[in-house]
């Protein structure tokens, strides 16, 4: 996606004019080349995902020892058995190539431990114990709309000047988006779904990226409140160390190594059980906090020292 996106931003630097001529849609007539590629990947997507003929599929269960085979022979599903995006994967990729934990596992479908994951229901459907990789290469083409419309926050702020400016055109952006991601997902059209990246799922998260970007420009930079989010400031200046360190689980992965017992038992789960999910009598809201009050902060204090010693892990 970023190669993509950047790629056509490099190649018509020269075909976009410096000086924006008047009118609220100028920035889109500006940058026109970004926004085709984002339409070429949009149609692609849709006529993928819509068109293709998924069969029926087999497969085995390696760790089961167990065959399977998944009754399709239709177009246009968006359901967990018959779509595109898992088709395509598994006819270039092969299946045993994708990830075996995926999120639908998770399904009252498949376990009676749902929204946790625990064993199979006995009557679990075959496509509960397939692999599926949720970023796979369909939906990376989908997600090429979501890195046009983030350049496109940028480029706003590149043109516009005036707080007042900036903000018309994020927000009215930002909340047509989520108003077509609300349409498309309760009419049923197009529900919002991550693990196909969804149409309804680009706009609603690219929505909600502009009206949280939003918020935090008035709060920063028109309101001046610098100093309660020097943290967030710190995490942006080393965010590819972060996210490779938090996101990609590398730290948590070396923190989890050191385990007694038995590898469920470590620093991070014992903090995680105890002190939040324990205190508060709830899985869902103390995992919550654990991200907010450990996870975030114990990632923004890194960034300070690191800044402090002026240390950035950059391109």
């Amino acid at each position: 996606v970023y190669f993509v996106v950047a790629l056509i931003e490099t190649l018509t630097t020269k075909r976009r004019p410096l000086v924006l001529s008047p009118g609220h849609l100028s920035i889109f007539t500006a940058y026109r080349w970004q926004w085709i590629g984002g339409f070429i990947a949009f149609s692609f997507y849709m006529i993928t995902t819509y068109s293709l003929y998924i069969p029926d599929w087999s497969f085995i269960n390696h760790k089961e020892g167990k065959a399977y085979t998944v009754k399709c022979g239709m177009r246009g599903h968006l359901g967990h058995a018959c779509n595109a995006v898992g088709y395509v994967d598994r006819e270039i990729l092969g299946i045993n190539h994708l990830y075996k934990s995926p999120a639908w596992q998770h399904l009252k479908a498949c376990t009676l431990s749902s929204p946790r994951s625990g064993p199979f229901r006995e009557d679990a459907p075959g496509w509960c114990h397939a692999n599926f990789e949720p970023e796979g290469l369909l939906s990376s083409i989908s997600a090429i709309l979501s890195g046009t419309i983030g350049i496109h926050y940028g480029h706003v702020l590149m043109h516009f000047k005036g707080h007042s400016q900036r903000l018309k055109q994020w927000l009215s952006m930002a909340i047509g988006l989520l108003v077509l991601a609300f349409l498309l997902h309760f009419s049923h059209a197009i529900p919002i779904n991550k693990q196909l990246y969804t149409i309804s799922y680009v706009c609603l998260t690219a929505g909600a990226a502009g009206v949280v970007f939003s918020g935090f420009y008035i709060l920063i930079d028109v309101w001046g409140l610098r100093t309660p989010f020097l943290f967030l400031e710190w995490i942006g200046m080393n965010s590819m160390l972060i996210f490779v360190l938090g996101a990609q689980g590398i730290l948590a992965a070396f923190i989890n190594g050191w385990y007694y017992n038995n590898p469920d038992k470590t620093l991070v789960t014992w903090i995680k059980t105890h002190v939040f999910i324990d205190a508060w009598h709830s899985w869902n809201l103390g995992t919550l906090l654990y991200v907010i009050f450990a996870e975030i902060t114990f990632y923004g204090v890194l960034a300070g020292i690191l800044h402090k010693l002026g240390m950035y892990w950059k391109l």
